[in-house]
């Protein structure tokens, strides 16, 4: 270990339900967009679906105790709303219900934290042929969602996500249809990402009736900067950080929708679906937030797709980010720059003054992992790339972030969304045809990791 990291300092993995749990039609569970999406011919690499995923939901006692040999705090993970509550309205389903209740009692009796995440882009299919988060109902039917998954695990589940990567279920949902429910809008998505961080809040509310529980929000965040100093880039480069970050980093963290939002957008919305009391629900007072990270992004200017303003999707920005071909890239393309993660959480710092405890809720790569002949997989690049983000991470906490936590993504190899199967980022290999899980070397290194630092001198 180059760098420390300080006592009490919490380390985790983490999953999704649509990724592992599999069984999409037992136990009452209703479809998701994602099940309606991966169906669609052409949406899914080779097709590729969540039916059977990891078999989590059959199999979950054989992954805690994974998890409990990887020695982790804590493990986040997500609850499947049309399992809990099918079609998204009503009472809860028992059956649902009751899977999760197993879950929790099984992490608990290892002494691993639960960390729930409510939503992780498993919209009921009923409430997106109803208008999805384009609809503010959609909002306040997911605080109706919280209240009932917090009446059966509150009593034992105390911390609590209330989303997942919102710029992900919006931008790519409904802006680049790369993702569920497939669309391609301008005032679509923009009131997606409205309705998604109005949700948060409501929900927030909810759990606030609780004293005991701790409330958080996970966002997917990048360090932004311009290829160039030209003023084009810079100006480019803005629209990106707006966009990517302060779309919701203002509304959650200062109570405030961006100004260059405004300006940029004003062609494709005429924001009717903000209303004046909304924002002072969104920016309610969090005890952490989370923050997922992969990569940073450098961008430059480009010709807009579409020349008309009034025409443009939400995504369509005039940008583009560069990769520099030098530089190393993992499995699914994505540029390898642990210091972008300082750099990023030192942003926030910086940025918000109100800034609640951080924790690092995903982190990781996609690499080509296959089974030697041995029987094992090795993963070298997985490890390099695990201590050197944890080493930016030191580094940011050395610089005065209130960094808490780490998770690592994943604990399994799962359904990788549109990219299916292929892409693996698990710290343990899932041979899917016999679903035989194989601890991978960075399985290894992290469980040593995890007991180094328990080892650590109280600071």
């Amino acid at each position: 270990m180059t760098n420390h990291l300080p006592s009490g300092f919490i380390f985790g993995a983490a999953t999704a339900s649509y990724q592992i749990e599999g069984a999409v039609a037992e136990g009452g569970r209703t479809p998701s967009i994602w099940d309606t999406f991966s169906h669609t011919p052409g949406r899914t690499f080779n097709g590729d679906t969540g039916d059977v995923a990891c078999d989590h939901y059959h199999r979950w006692s054989e992954d805690v105790a994974l998890l409990d040999q990887l020695g982790v705090d804590a493990y986040r993970f997500s609850l499947a709303w049309p399992r809990i509550q099918p079609d998204g309205d009503g009472p809860g389903n028992t059956a649902g219900l009751d899977f999760y209740d197993r879950l929790v009692d099984g992490l608990l009796d290892r002494g691993i934290t639960p960390v729930v995440t409510l939503y992780h882009w498993d919209l009921p299919q009923s409430l997106e042929d109803s208008g999805g988060w384009r609809i503010r109902s959609t909002a306040e039917r997911f605080a109706h969602y919280t209240q009932i998954a917090h009446a059966r695990l509150g009593d034992r589940v105390k911390d609590w996500i209330t989303l997942n990567e919102p710029w992900c279920s919006s931008m790519l949902g409904y802006g680049t249809g790369r993702h569920a429910p497939g669309a391609r809008e301008g005032d679509g998505a923009l009131a997606a990402a409205y309705h998604l961080a109005l949700g948060h809040g409501l929900a927030t509310q909810v759990l606030r009736a609780d004293t005991t529980a701790r409330v958080g929000v996970t966002l997917n965040l990048q360090p932004v900067q311009p290829v160039t100093g030209r003023p084009q880039d810079v100006a480019a480069a803005e629209r990106a950080l707006m966009n990517s970050n302060l779309l919701f980093t203002d509304p959650i963290l200062a109570g405030r929708y961006p100004t260059l939002a405004r300006e940029t957008y004003c062609a494709i919305t005429d924001f009717s679906w903000m209303h004046d009391e909304d924002l002072a629900v969104i920016s309610a007072p969090l005890d952490f937030l989370g923050v997922n990270n992969y990569f940073p992004s450098r961008v430059e200017a480009v010709e807009y797709e579409q020349p008309d303003p009034a025409q443009r999707t939400a995504t369509d920005l005039g940008t583009h980010d560069v990769i520099d071909p030098r530089g190393e890239t993992t499995q699914i393309g994505w540029p390898v720059e642990a210091d972008g993660l300082r750099r990023l959480l030192v942003w926030l710092r910086d940025t918000y003054p109100s800034l609640p405890p951080i924790y690092v809720t995903e982190n990781g790569r996609a690499c080509d992992d296959v089974i030697a002949p041995d029987g094992t997989v090795d993963d070298p690049d997985r490890v390099r790339y695990l201590q050197e983000h944890l080493d930016a991470v030191a580094a940011a906490v050395a610089d005065g972030v209130d960094v808490r936590g780490y998770f690592c993504w994943s604990l399994l190899d799962n359904f990788e969304w549109a990219e299916g199967y292929r892409m693996r980022f698990g710290l343990v290999y899932v041979d899917y045809p016999t679903q035989r899980r194989i601890p991978k070397t960075s399985f290894g290194w992290y469980r040593n990791r995890i007991a180094a630092q328990r080892k650590t001198p109280v600071a």
